[in-house]
């Protein structure tokens, strides 16, 4: 309590039997509040000026409800796969973040907007001087506080104000589902529900499909161009990234961009100067193709790629966390936090000379996810 002179506590009888009026003018008192200026917005209910505030401030609610709702479906059905420029789906796959961003920002803004405007028009303006006191706050303080928040609210014309009412419930609660679809969008769609096709978490775009051969494909910088890999291409010491490649998708300018934009796709093809020694991992001793080796460019950790190589170490490093592999014992990991070997990928030479992938990868590539054992 603060103030020149002591205040009189009611007792607990007393006190239940205050009014809400009461128990406020009585939590000012012991707070050493001095109420100098009070003034209603609206001090007669109902008048045009109030409907006409109350009407601008549910419509930022809507605005913010509806934007909402546009971020939801665009976060849900838009085509937000790639497509190739130039083609039908273009403009709507270079739209996907743009929208998302601009609904999910206009939702959040047009709540902000129709607070503030709800406590410039409707909430009191006063002025009040309190007196600072230390110590804790006791029952009597408790209660006397309960009852200034609720009559504060009451003042504010909140609970006669259905509209703005309705209005904020809907823009604060889609905006919380819009919220709440970030993380969750993930886990709408089960990924082990085709876990047997390369776009599952068991495979990757490597797995050969009807039979046909997949080869080892280097990215020049033009995503429509196919440039195949023969062993005499990569130097001793030399490394390449490869992508997999399919005669049936040569005419495909988009399976040819999505090839290589897949996340599971880039592969590091090193080729071992000569006598050097390797230690294979076990069961694996025949993946390599003479001194050409393939391991996945996907760090085991957390997935960045691993794109540094140490010819003289033969260490690939991971510049995200510093993960390092020694490429000279089946990517083994030799520091960092990654605890697993890059997977390695089975590769030979096809009838014209060219490197193909024997099959797709034995394991499944990058960080580690539940339904994984090692």
């Amino acid at each position: 309590m603060s103030g020149d002179k002591p205040i009189e506590l009611p007792s607990e009888a007393e006190l239940a039997e205050m009014s809400r009026d009461e128990l406020v003018r009585l939590g000012t008192k012991m707070d050493g509040v001095e109420l100098v200026h009070y003034e209603e917005r609206f001090p007669v209910p109902g008048t045009r000026a109030e409907r006409r505030a109350e009407r601008i401030v549910a419509l930022w609610f809507v605005v913010s409800a509806l934007s909402g709702l546009a971020f939801l479906g665009v976060f849900l059905f838009w085509p937000w796969q790639y497509e190739a420029p130039h083609t039908d789906g273009h403009l709507l796959h270079v739209l996907y973040n743009p929208l998302i961003g601009l609904f999910l920002g206009l939702s959040v803004v047009a709540l902000g907007v129709a607070a503030l405007l709800y406590t410039k028009k409707f909430i009191p303006e006063e002025l009040a001087v309190q007196q600072r006191h230390d110590g804790p706050s006791a029952q009597v303080d408790r209660a006397t506080l309960v009852a200034e928040l609720a009559d504060a609210g009451e003042r504010s014309g909140i609970a006669r104000r259905s509209l703005i009412k309705r209005t904020a419930g809907l823009g604060a609660g889609v905006l919380g589902l819009g919220v709440a679809a970030v993380p969750l969008g993930a886990l709408i769609k089960n990924p082990h529900a085709d876990s047997e096709t390369k776009n599952s978490l068991w495979h990757t775009g490597w797995k050969a499909e009807k039979g046909e051969k997949v080869y080892l494909r280097r990215h020049t910088g033009n995503f429509h161009e196919v440039s195949l890999v023969r062993p005499e291409d990569v130097e001793p010491g030399g490394f390449e990234t490869v992508f997999p490649f399919r005669e049936s998708e040569r005419e495909d300018d988009h399976a040819l961009v999505a090839a290589l934009k897949r996340a599971d796709a880039p592969v590091m093809l090193i080729r071992m100067r000569p006598n050097q020694a390797v230690t294979k991992r076990s069961g694996q001793e025949d993946f390599n193709y003479g001194d050409l080796y393939a391991y996945s460019k996907i760090c085991t950790h957390l997935g960045c790629p691993t794109s540094l190589f140490e010819q003289q170490t033969g260490l690939l490093l991971c510049p995200c966390h510093q993960s390092q592999f020694d490429v000279f014992e089946y990517a083994k990991p030799r520091f960092g936090p990654a605890t697993r070997p890059l997977p390695q990928l089975p590769i030979t030479v096809d009838e014209d000379g060219y490197l193909v992938a024997r099959s797709d990868f034995i394991e499944a590539v990058g960080p580690a996810f539940w339904e994984r054992k090692s």
